[in-house]
């Protein structure tokens, strides 16, 4: 179950709510002025959260760095539709 605490609370409660996101798999989400700033969650799924992030930074940089090394593309131009370049005239030249 997902739920809210202010700071204050958090700091009256913490040996409460780490039970609860420990025993039975909640998670806190810990708000300042209303606006949430952290969370409390399950020590296994932050650790599955920050591989997550690290690869994702790993994947990232490597991209860029393919992206500076190689040259740009450019597309290949579209070729003409068959009637429009024997429709006569298609060139805009006029006689």
């Amino acid at each position: 179950m997902r739920r809210e605490a202010t700071a204050m609370n958090v700091r009256q409660n913490l040996g409460e709510l780490l039970n609860q996101v420990q025993y039975r798999g909640d998670s806190v989400v810990v708000t300042k002025d209303g606006k949430p700033v952290a969370a409390l969650v399950d020590y296994a799924l932050y650790e599955r959260i920050r591989r997550l992030r690290e690869s994702f930074v790993a994947l990232t940089d490597k991209l860029g760095r393919c992206m500076r090394t190689s040259p740009p593309r450019r597309p290949k131009p579209k070729s003409m539709p068959q009637s429009v370049t024997s429709a006569g005239g298609a060139t805009g030249s006029r006689s």
